[in-house]
């Protein structure tokens, strides 16, 4: 897909990875509606892109959230693409997790996007090139001690894309799925950040993200997963589970150590 001239909706627009990627898709000459749920975020954002950019301040988990966002797009004349990049990120044990802190992971990372790429699909329908491109994680394929709902949430988000990628292969719209490994950002809690420190998971900068999204949004690739080893491990999880198994069990202790220990850690 060639950017310039073209329309695009970026959720979680303020965060770690929405900035960088509204920042290269500014400078490829693409139209940005910048979404998050923080106005003052969202305009000091707009500002430093030059402030010729539009922006609406919603909640994408709520109905009424989402209702604003499409309602802003049709304002707009519609939207060639949309980068459902909003998320949320909890580091616990299962069993400590609250029956509303799941609710809002899986709401905020999977049905939250899913439900508001439901109702943007005719607007895209309607352009002779679209592009919904959906942010997962390397957990989306591997499930990780921790981050149990994160993952079923991510999981979700990957065959979703996956199967509309298929519904939708004799349209004009391309379904794009990316899965970054642990990526330095402002979601990951000091305690994500130690157990990567001890376990010597790498981490990717915001930057090299961003500019993978838009090397996808250039290329005619669909799928794409980032990360060495990570991507290795996504493959042998596919074909023989128990390797990874026995890989993750094997550092169960560490982790439900910063699970259940305090932020000092």
């Amino acid at each position: 897909m060639q950017l310039s001239g073209k329309s695009f909706l970026i959720t979680g627009a303020t965060g770690g990875i929405g900035r960088e990627l509204c920042r290269m898709l500014n400078e490829a000459g693409v139209k940005l509606l910048l979404s998050s749920s923080r106005s003052a975020d969202l305009e000091q954002l707009n500002m430093s892109l030059g402030n010729h950019h539009n922006w609406v301040c919603a909640d994408l988990s709520t109905h009424e959230g989402r209702q604003e966002i499409v309602a802003t797009c049709e304002q707009l004349g519609g939207i060639d693409g949309i980068v459902n990049l909003a998320g949320t990120l909890d580091f616990n044990l299962f069993a400590a997790h609250s029956a509303a802190q799941v609710e809002n992971l899986l709401t905020t990372n999977f049905m939250a996007p899913m439900l508001l790429s439901h109702a943007l699909l005719p607007m895209l329908a309607s352009r002779s090139e679209a592009v919904l491109f959906n942010v997962g994680s390397i957990f989306g394929s591997i499930g990780h001690p921790g981050f149990v709902a994160y993952c079923a949430s991510k999981a979700g988000i990957k065959a979703f894309s996956e199967a509309l990628s298929r519904e939708l292969a004799d349209t004009s719209i391309r379904v794009c799925y990316i899965a970054p490994r642990a990526t330095s950002t402002a979601m990951n809690s000091d305690r994500v950040n130690a157990l990567n420190a001890v376990l010597g998971n790498k981490s990717d900068s915001p930057q090299f993200v961003a500019q993978e999204i838009i090397n996808q949004l250039l290329s005619s690739q669909r799928v794409r997963y980032l990360g060495w080893p990570e991507k290795l491990f996504v493959r042998v999880n596919a074909i023989l589970p128990g390797l990874v198994h026995k890989s993750l069990v094997k550092n169960l202790q560490i982790i439900k150590k910063f699970a259940t220990e305090g932020e000092s850690l």
